[in-house]
């Protein structure tokens, strides 16, 4: 049976106005209140009418952009893509992180039921999805950079995870390397899953089994790094190369490895994934998997503003794909 506004009234304990004013984005209705309203729009299914969203939107001219923070190692290369195109085409970006919880969403709820801004772009962060779910539902143009698995039912720019980290591990087979070790990311990471399946597919396929003894889960952190290594050791059980799902990993490995006396490469070569920055500075240099974070940006923004003017939104994710960089922590 087909959710009414009514519903969604009785639910979040307001008036029908009330979620009207929010379907349309008004600027009077409390931040706190309109996200309730858009979490029960979420939880319920509603999908309000053209009549009911009032679809006519002044333009800004600003794309607006939420992220959890500004500290990940590849933020700044998203931020810099959807500058780089934004600035060519006209466009200001209103920039949003969750640094202080409840209250950043509270203030860019209050920027939503503004108008301040045409589309938003989002790096997720934790616990909203549902909210930027109705957002979109309600007519709010948006698209997502790095899916993490969530596969949301809106647009989104990926990169080759699998394809990425099966590279690496043919990399690794054609050195020679056969007790490979893995640090990979948390659990529920869309990202976490695509590595280690792209890892341990590419080994299975050379008829290589990998050992779960040898999988590590980290934090994405240099420590989470380096205790990992130490987890390794503990185990006993030998290792001629590790792969970590992310460069700051790697580099916690790289360090670990050192204190221990193991020699890299001779002893154990080491891949990592992103290509931020520092790895090309590391001791030694980093090889890893490129994740193409610039052009991530750029593919989302263009994908954003190409549908203000009128162009279809596409209903699969847009695939940027991964490179793999080869330096003196796993030599060809």
């Amino acid at each position: 049976m087909r959710v009414t506004i009514a519903e969604v009234a009785r639910r979040a304990r307001v008036s029908k106005t009330t979620v009207s004013r929010v379907l349309n984005n008004k600027g009077d209705v409390d931040a706190s209140t309109a996200i309730r309203v858009r979490e029960v729009i979420a939880a319920t299914g509603y999908t309000p009418s053209a009549g009911a969203v009032g679809l006519a939107r002044g333009r800004t001219q600003t794309v607006g952009m939420l992220v959890p923070g500004l500290t990940w190692p590849w933020m700044g290369d998203v931020l810099q893509g959807v500058a780089d195109v934004l600035e060519a085409r006209g466009y200001g970006l209103l920039l949003n992180t969750m640094n202080r919880g409840e209250d950043s969403l509270t203030q860019f709820a209050r920027h939503v039921s503004s108008n301040a801004f045409d589309g938003l772009l989002l790096v997720e962060p934790p616990d909203t999805l549902s909210y930027i779910t109705s957002l979109h539902e309600s007519g709010l143009p948006v698209v997502m950079i790095d899916d993490r698995g969530h596969h949301p039912g809106f647009p989104s720019v990926a990169t080759s995870n699998r394809e990425g980290a099966a590279d690496a591990a043919a990399h690794l087979l054609a050195t020679g390397r056969r007790r490979v070790a893995m640090v990979s990311g948390p659990a529920a990471f869309g990202c976490t899953r695509d590595r280690t399946a792209g890892l341990c597919g590419r080994l299975t396929e050379a008829g290589v089994e990998f050992d779960g003894r040898l999988l590590v889960e980290g934090d994405f952190t240099r420590e989470g790094g380096r205790a990992a290594v130490a987890d390794l050791l503990a185990t006993g059980v030998p290792f001629d190369a590790v792969f970590a799902h992310n460069d700051l990993m790697a580099v916690g490995v790289l360090d670990a490895l050192r204190a221990e006396g193991r020699e890299v490469p001779d002893d154990v070569a080491v891949i990592g994934f992103d290509d931020i920055a520092v790895a090309a500075h590391t001791r030694p240099a980093l090889t890893t998997v490129r994740q193409p974070s610039r052009e991530m940006g750029e593919a989302a923004a263009t994908m954003l503003l190409d549908n203000l003017n009128g162009v279809a939104l596409p209903e699969t994710p847009h695939v940027v794909p991964t490179s793999l960089v080869v330096r003196d922590s796993a030599p060809a």
